[in-house]
């Protein structure tokens, strides 16, 4: 390797690396999208522990959802990470209302997180690994890692083990204290768990995907088609008139 090659390299990862980040930062939603998981969860655990009211704790989360959606709305900025929040408030608070039981209001959120876990697990076993469908479409190249692309799927393959892993242990820890614990403590373990193992995650998405080959611009490659085939056509196109001239001339 010559000294004017690693420059080039070197240029080459740190475009994949920033690319990668922009694309996590959009697929997860960044510092907000944390925000707005966090912050229904740590209201109603804090109104919670104060007075003990299932009600007013509910009533609190659910507005601040809603708030969250209209501030999203008004800044005409996405809103899928704030309604996924506000489904998941509703969902918890529709569960402790039935059952009168305020822990209830974390089950929906636990059992989404198991669920979510095995579905890394199993697709990754099943060679589609979660991971994968998520981000293709956000790196524009769908499922092209498929197939076209074996150390992009291998990245994924990793990625997706390491999320899967990280949720079961995160369960590991949150299942026993629904049965254990009361709602307060319930409420502050979750909360502290709600960010650190989510970034741990992404770290290590980031890292793999960072090291991975470049993914393959398959929306890129189908305007390149159609021009090809645009010119193609306008190419037989002016050849056909040139023939139709040259035999009304003789």
């Amino acid at each position: 390797m010559t000294s004017l090659d690693k420059p080039t390299q070197d240029t080459q990862q740190d475009d994949a690396r920033t690319v990668t980040e922009a694309a996590l930062f959009e697929a997860f939603g960044g510092v907000r999208g944390m925000v707005e998981t966090v912050l229904p969860g740590l209201l109603f655990v804090t109104i919670f522990t104060i007075n003990k009211d299932l009600h007013w704790s509910a009533i609190a989360a659910v507005a601040v959802s809603l708030v969250l959606v209209v501030v999203r709305l008004v800044m005409r900025d996405t809103v899928k990470h704030a309604f996924s929040g506000v489904f998941g408030v509703a969902f918890g608070v529709v569960f402790a209302m039935m059952t009168g039981n305020a822990k209830d209001f974390y089950l929906p959120g636990m059992l989404y997180t198991l669920g979510l876990a095995l579905a890394y697990i199993i697709t990754t076993l099943c060679g589609v690994p979660l991971l994968g469908l998520i981000l293709g479409p956000v790196f524009k190249e769908n499922l092209s890692w498929r197939t076209r692309n074996p150390g992009r799927k291998k990245a994924y393959a990793k990625a997706s083990w390491a999320w899967g892993l990280i949720l079961l242990a995160k369960c590991a820890i949150i299942f026993p204290l629904y049965w254990w614990a009361d709602t307060a403590q319930l409420g502050w373990v979750l909360v502290a768990l709600k960010i650190p193992p989510f970034l741990l995650a992404v770290w290590i998405t980031w890292l793999l995907l960072a090291k991975a080959p470049a993914p393959i611009d398959v929306f890129a490659e189908m305007e390149a088609e159609e021009k090809a085939e645009a010119e193609r056509k306008a190419a037989l196109s002016a050849e056909q008139g040139e023939a139709t001239g040259g035999r009304h001339r003789r």
